[in-house]
């Protein structure tokens, strides 16, 4: 790093007992630091994207003397470590036009603000998007949310899959249909509208289902991320099949869904436990002879919405390297219980065949 500054969305505040903090927000991205001496305090100010670390480094033994070089030389080391910082002198990767910056603008600051891995930045992010090539299978309720954000952040190539066609009941919750589609294929109606919120996107799209293993291969094959928001065949059975194809191939999946206010997504991905197993962990729970009913047909927008925004938010991350929950878990929300939050995660069991190395 040639000129480390501290990033302006993680500007420090220093209290009266001289605790110094970084990250500024409530989003799980701040941190605490007692600085009794005052000389971190003096570090961060020091980091400015002005001075190269080593005149950080001077600057600092030669006002602190019980600091010392190799204490001064600890301490920014210890600071650049934290993600917290960035370098003043870094220009962004080759790939995006002048324009790609100004409509991503918010993205990278987005990126700038979450990812706390040392040296990365949020222009790579968003190329890496830029480059990604994801399968989203069904484009339904869930998906067509889904689509429309990956789209929109930035996604280059979504290859659409989806058998039916516009229905009016739809059109209350599926976001990339008009009145004037119904009756066309969702799969070409949705790639259309999705070049329409964002040219520079590549959209491919197929009216088939996906019923055996052999079809989903053929739709995970070559890509970054699997999106899994078919309902059928019914039950898990489509996600088992997705759960073992994905496996064998390495690729990563998102699963979601919606049943009356409650929104979940599943993340999945090698090194994590499978869907089988954070299911059977879960299924270990309830009492014997007992099985929760989860389903239903009636569903609001928001319900829909979030189960989609979800997706998308979780295929980024995937895409960025940004997520800071290891995959193999399952979250989301009640809308009608706002304090049920759900996070589930189970370990991998230890005779599962998709979970051992």
């Amino acid at each position: 790093m040639k000129l480390p500054r501290i990033k302006a969305e993680h500007a420090p505040h220093r209290f009266d007992d001289g605790t110094v903090r970084l990250g500024g927000g409530v989003y799980g991205v701040a941190a605490e630091i007692a600085d009794p001496h005052g000389w971190i305090w003096e570090a961060l100010a020091l980091l400015d994207g002005t001075a190269s670390p080593d005149r950080i480094e001077r600057r600092l033994a030669d006002r602190y003397p019980a600091l010392g070089a190799a204490g001064a030389h600890r301490l920014l080391t210890e600071l650049l470590a934290t993600g917290y910082v960035e370098d003043a002198a870094a220009v962004p990767p080759e790939g995006l036009t002048a324009r790609e910056r100004d409509r991503y603008s918010r993205n990278h600051t987005y990126f700038r603000y979450v990812d706390l891995r040392p040296g990365t930045d949020a222009w790579t992010s968003q190329l890496r998007l830029k480059h990604a090539r994801v399968t989203v299978l069904g484009v339904g309720g869930a998906g067509s949310h889904a689509a429309w954000s990956l789209a929109a952040a930035g996604v280059g190539e979504l290859h659409l899959v989806d058998p039916d066609r516009v229905e009016e009941s739809n059109l209350s919750r599926q976001a990339l249909y008009t009145e004037a589609d119904i009756g066309r294929p969702k799969a070409e109606t949705a790639a259309r509208r999705l070049a329409a919120v964002n040219s520079a996107g590549r959209y491919t799209h197929e009216a088939r289902r996906a019923d055996t293993e052999e079809q989903l291969t053929e739709l995970v094959r070559g890509r970054d991320v699997f999106v899994l928001c078919a309902d059928e065949p019914r039950g898990d059975v489509i996600r088992k099949m997705t759960n073992r194809v994905c496996a064998a191939l390495g690729t990563p999946w998102v699963s979601a869904g919606y049943s009356g206010p409650l929104a979940t997504v599943g993340v999945y991905a090698p090194g994590g436990p499978c869907f089988e197993c954070v299911g059977a962990g879960e299924e270990a729970k309830l009492k014997p002879g007992w099985t929760p009913h989860l389903g239903t047909a009636g569903a609001l927008a928001p319900a829909a919405g979030i189960s989609g925004q979800l997706i998308a938010h979780e295929v980024i991350s995937l895409l960025t390297g940004i997520g800071t929950t290891p995959p193999g878990f399952v979250r989301g929300v009640n809308l009608i219980a706002p304090d049920q939050h759900v996070f589930v995660r189970h370990p991998a069991r230890p005779d599962c065949p998709l979970c051992r190395p």
